[in-house]
């Protein structure tokens, strides 16, 4: 018999919501008890050996053909000898306990599941409830006990349950259905060599629990080649879900245009959703989300799961246009509407952030910290790490907190002492700093921290106004709550250290070095993780920082290409060093730039270590060859969606469109052109970029990518280094290489492609640089400005003539 999972909180929330979605309410009490652990934990300590902390509980409601499997985790159990036994629900909140006059209905509920649960499995004829509220300034208590006969809690369950058969049943009907398409479903084309074997694998890991670190680079069709085997062991039964996250957009819609495939090509009967950010799908710009200025916020819990039931008998595909059409009809928020949706979507597809950020999570899914029946893929892995510090680090910015505090100068706030305690305590520390380091403590910041927390909470809740500073405060308490939620994360991969830093000023760090422990955490609330990308090398050190374990599996899959297709140079006389740039060098790789693109005219990508060196290029290379006949494009700070798109779009194979109206640069349009794109790598243009056939032949790399030295990489060197590491690999030479390898990345999409991928540093030539190369990066030439030519008029040559007669090696 089938099951129909979902957990007490999710259950509770989504059957007893009415009312407004209004962002003046901050939700107080939910936002204390996320980084309330410590008092949380305390309260549990203090109730005695008669009390459990963290019960799972379960309870199955069998229905005709299926059954709903509840679950979920009781705060506290007191089971006193002779006494009835008590279910006790913990809130903290900064509210003024003596005017509660009762808990929060949706608190009470959920404590009354738990208590209905403990009560059926252990068939006692009564149960008591207590809801424990607990104020996070002032550590007070106060509790609400409540007494319920087995008769009435047990009707009050079932009744809650049954609202839930309305979408229960569905869910059950659709799983069948699913099912049987999935068993139906064939892998859509010819299995590419070793393909077979990488979805076998990724099958493999899903039936073990396991990760999988998979590298597979670009021809080996790794979106297809994971989702396949997920998408089969769904069918089997193995997971009920599958989170497809992303680091950028332009992947998700890779997955989402995979899915459109096996539905049109194989009938797969597969709900998907793709979480789009707020700004994006919102059909009220510009207005606040609350009910006074968004009708869309006005009653949309009343209306939304009509609008849930609706679109869900009637779609498969949650796509952007769908939710926005579903939305508009019933007159709900399109952004909530879409989390919604993704309870009853089999494929989600989203921003790491929805599963691994404590601030953004899907609270649907990973509140309770329950394990769930899910499979993460993880897609462009080597991006997680990054991600993963930058997630679980923190700041306390001095800057911020004197603005904020000049800004309400003149306003009767309630919580102006407690910013002046922290304002006057970063002015110490700032008056003290010489030089920066390390820092032991930061308790007594963490309490003053606390207590101003608590008082912006009281003062937002009493005060529902919206103010011209209430966005301003709202900011101020998340920042906050931000710092707060990262300290109570701390352990021993974490460091503290002060600096001033020049964009910034003067801030102390909550600096989360290794991210592989809380990575780890999140991934274990699923069944298996699949992580991959086509530049995970080496991949023992993306596995150990990425939440890996020993036990854990790592693939690499060959390339599909015909390596003599890629032309690969190293520059033996050309370097990116610091103490060697100067005009001689600018000068060196404006040749290489001349003579690489016109020994084959057409497009290329020059990818620079910053914009300052891209600027000192650009100009040497515009002095000598201005008239060679490309159109010459710079990537530009900080450049917009629809720029990027422009800049792209002269790339586009036929190239005639004018774009020159919409992209910020001094273009003259000339139709057909051949393009050079000056770029940085790293940057929007150096990953995710798909540019197939003649719309890119050739990528110029102008050094080895190596990070800038800064305190924060030098704290991560050391760390590495204290732990029995290099820790210059870790910090500078391993994130380097990685954006080396995506530039080079962009040249040869497919198996007709023909391009060059020329390495402008001498330092590739090194060892510690040559053995990070992947393996299909064959017959590599060692050229000087002198001897490219040469290279190059025979590689074009013997490339030309395979493409022109359909050959793809040569005889």
């Amino acid at each position: 018999m089938d099951f129909v999972e979902i957990s007490v909180r999710t259950l509770v929330g989504f059957i007893m919501r009415s009312g407004d979605i209004d962002n003046r309410y901050h939700g107080s009490t939910e936002d204390a008890m996320q980084r309330g652990g410590r008092i949380h934990r305390k309260i549990q300590k203090m109730q005695g050996p008669s009390y459990r902390s963290e019960v799972s509980l379960s309870y199955t409601y069998s229905a005709s053909k299926y059954q709903i499997l509840i679950e979920g985790r009781a705060d506290g159990i007191l089971e006193e000898e002779g006494k009835v036994p008590m279910i006790d629900e913990i809130k903290g909140t900064f509210k003024k306990l003596e005017t509660m006059k009762e808990p929060e209905g949706v608190h009470l509920a959920q404590a009354k599941v738990y208590a209905a649960i403990y009560l059926l499995t252990n068939k006692l004829p009564e149960i008591r409830v207590r809801m424990t509220y607990c104020n996070m300034d002032t550590e007070d208590i106060r509790y609400f006990e409540y007494e319920y006969k087995a008769v009435d809690l047990t009707a009050w369950f079932k009744d809650l349950i049954g609202k839930y058969r309305l979408f229960a049943d569905h869910s059950a009907r659709w799983a069948e259905l699913r099912n049987e398409s999935i068993r139906n479903c064939k892998f859509p084309y010819p299995y590419r060599a070793g393909q077979k074997e990488l979805a076998a694998g990724v099958y493999r890991t899903i039936a073990r629990g396991k990760k999988l670190f998979l590298e597979a680079p670009t021809g080996t069709g790794k979106t297809l080649t994971v989702m396949y085997p997920a998408i089969q062991a769904v069918g089997q039964g193995k997971a009920e879900k599958i989170f497809y996250l992303t680091a950028k957009s332009v992947t998700g819609a890779a997955a989402a245009d995979t899915a459109r495939l096996l539905r049109a090509e194989q009938g797969l009967r597969m709900k998907t959703v793709m979480l789009t950010a707020k700004d994006k799908i919102c059909l009220k710009k510009g207005a606040a989300c609350n009910p006074d200025e968004c009708p869309y916020a006005k009653g949309h819990f009343d209306r939304v799961n009509d609008a849930m039931y609706d679109m869900m008998t009637h779609e498969d595909n949650y796509s952007r246009e769908a939710l926005l059409y579903y939305s508009e009809k019933h007159k709900v928020c399109p952004f909530e509407f879409s989390l919604d949706m993704s309870l009853f979507a089999d494929f989600i597809i989203c921003d790491y952030n929805y599963v691994f950020d404590p601030f953004v999570y899907l609270k649907r899914y990973f509140a309770e910290n329950v394990k769930g029946s899910y499979i993460f893929l993880v897609d462009e892995a080597h991006n997680l790490s990054d991600r993963g510090r930058d997630i679980y680090s923190a700041d306390l910015i001095r800057d911020h907190y004197l603005l904020i505090s000049s800004e309400l100068s003149d306003l009767k706030v309630s919580f102006k002492s407690q910013l002046t305690t922290i304002v006057n305590t970063l002015n110490s520390l700032y008056d003290a700093y010489t030089k920066p380091g390390f820092i032991d403590s930061i308790e007594d910041i963490i309490q003053k921290l606390d207590r101003l927390a608590g008082a912006i909470s009281a003062y937002l809740d009493e005060d529902k106004e919206a103010g011209p500073m209430r966005d301003r405060i709202l900011d101020l308490y998340f920042e906050v709550r931000r710092f707060l939620t990262i300290y109570d994360l701390m352990d021993e991969k974490y460091r503290i250290y002060e600096e001033e830093d020049d964009a910034l000023g003067y801030r102390i760090r909550l600096y989360c070095v290794d991210p592989s422990t809380n990575l780890a955490a999140c991934m274990d609330r699923g069944v298996s993780s699949i992580l991959f990308s086509a530049t995970f090398l080496p991949i023992q050190y993306y596995k150990q920082i990425s939440g890996g374990s020993p036990d854990d599996y790592e693939m690499y899959a060959n390339s599909v290409f015909d390596p003599s297709a890629r032309g690969l140079m190293i520059a033996s006389d050309a370097t990116s060093r610091y103490a060697q740039r100067g005009p001689e060098q600018y000068g060196l790789v404006a040749d290489y730039i001349h003579k690489i693109s016109t020994a084959k005219k057409g497009n290329y990508m020059v990818f620079f270590p910053s914009h300052a060196y891209l600027e000192e290029v650009y100009e040497s290379y515009m002095d000598r060859y201005a008239d060679d006949g490309f159109k010459i494009l710079a990537q530009g700070y900080g450049m917009n969606e629809e720029e990027r798109e422009a800049f792209l779009g002269y790339f586009s194979e036929g190239n005639n469109v004018d774009l020159s109206d919409i992209i910020d640069m001094d273009v003259e349009y000339v139709e057909d052109e051949p393009v050079i794109g000056f770029c940085v790598m790293g940057g929007i243009f150096s990953e995710g970029v798909d540019l197939r056939g003649d719309s890119l032949i050739g990528a110029l790399i102008v050094g080895c990518g190596i990070p800038l030295v800064c305190n924060e990489r030098e704290v991560l060197r050391n760390y590495f280094d204290e732990a029995g590491f290099d820790g210059y690999d870790y910090a500078y030479r391993f994130p380097g290489m990685n954006k080396v390898l995506q530039a080079a990345g962009r040249v040869i999409r497919t198996e007709h492609d023909r391009g060059v991928v020329a390495l402008l540093d001498m330092r590739f030539l090194q060892p510690s640089y040559r053995n990070l190369f992947p393996r299909e990066w064959k017959k590599i030439k060692r050229v000087s400005t002198d001897s490219v030519n040469e290279y190059l008029e025979n590689f074009w040559s013997v490339n030309t003539r395979l493409s022109e007669d359909g050959s793809s090696s040569p005889e």
